[in-house]
């Protein structure tokens, strides 16, 4: 029998505030309780400020929460861990370096050198499309490559998790569609656990497996909803009918909790 896939996620009871000098804190997430299997898509979506980016950065070990737990394959993270990649919705590479040097900048920071760091800065160029870039400084590349090059950055490390935080909300419709497209292609090469932060909903429904929707603040979970569509996905089925009737059901817990 096969091994269980690595990179399951669970949220228990996890609530999160925010100090505020002066004022009592300011409540962003209310008991979330949450579980990503491994290997499984699920995108988040909620209203502006409902605590969603949070929810990542708790995730990712950025924040420590208020109360509750967060942990990976049953170990609780406490800090940064090599296991899970971020990437946030600006690209935020080092202006000064080549984008080689930016993708291996976590190796450098684990301590990887000499030919290894510069084959697993190959590959993960090779996986979103940027080889022939390496030596290019992001200032020389547009907003979709500089994207691609944040990707392979947080893919370098080989993570069993994949967070993204709005990642292509900057690109136009026609480019944010192809790579959306390339993401699921990566995932069905990788079967990374991914976990994505949207506001649109055709895009949580065309790339999730399941669609958590969350309150405004303090966001809690209040719809938990399974896409009924097979893999691989194709541009063809944001119009078939079951992508329009999740869609109407997301927006309908969205709009009963906006009332």
């Amino acid at each position: 029998m096969s091994p269980e896939p690595r990179g399951q996620i669970d949220l228990a009871d996890l609530s999160l505030s925010f100090p505020r000098r002066d004022e009592d804190p300011l409540p962003v997430l209310d008991r979330v309780n949450l579980t990503v299997a491994g290997g499984e898509i699920v995108t988040l979506i909620g209203p502006n400020g409902c605590g969603k980016s949070s929810l990542l950065r708790v995730v990712a070990g950025l924040i420590a929460p208020g109360s509750g737990s967060v942990s990976l394959d049953g170990l609780p993270i406490t800090g940064p861990d090599p296991r899970i990649g971020l990437v946030f919705q600006e690209p935020r590479l080092l202006p000064w370096r080549t984008v080689a040097a930016n993708v291996g900048y976590p190796l450098e920071l684990a301590g990887l050198g000499g030919p290894e760091r510069a084959a697993r800065v190959t590959e993960s160029l090779r996986r979103v499309g940027l080889t022939g870039a390496a030596n290019a400084l992001p200032r020389q590349l547009s907003g979709g490559m500089r994207q691609r090059a944040a990707l392979a950055r947080a893919l370098v490390l080989e993570p069993e998790v994949l967070l993204l935080d709005e990642p292509f909300s900057a690109l136009d419709s026609i480019t944010r569609d192809r790579f959306n497209i390339e993401l699921l292609a990566l995932w069905g090469r990788l079967r990374t656990t991914i976990v994505i932060v949207t506001h649109s909903i055709p895009e949580a429904v065309f790339l999730g497996d399941r669609v958590v929707v969350l309150s405004s603040r303090p966001g809690r979970v209040v719809a938990d909803i399974a896409v009924p569509l097979s893999s691989p996905r194709t541009l063809d089925d944001l119009d078939a009918a079951v992508v329009s009737a999740t869609a109407r059901d997301i927006r309908a817990h969205l709009e009963t909790d906006a009332a």
